[in-house]
């Protein structure tokens, strides 16, 4: 399955606990951070809610 590349780009200090644990879920700590995951709704979902605090890379 396809895979999509997510950077974090901004700080989540002082937005809401769900959101940040929405990064952590995937796997994001630090700004500039990118990690790979597999492309499915769920991940796609997650990218979505939080998509003020990271960017997906082509």
């Amino acid at each position: 399955m396809a895979t999509i590349k997510i950077k974090q780009i901004k700080s989540k200090i002082g937005y809401p606990i769900d959101q940040k644990r929405t990064l952590l879920s995937l796997g994001l700590h630090k700004i500039n951070q990118v990690v790979e995951k597999e492309d499915s709704p769920a991940i796609r979902g997650m990218v979505r809610k939080v998509h003020h605090l990271v960017t997906v890379i082509d």
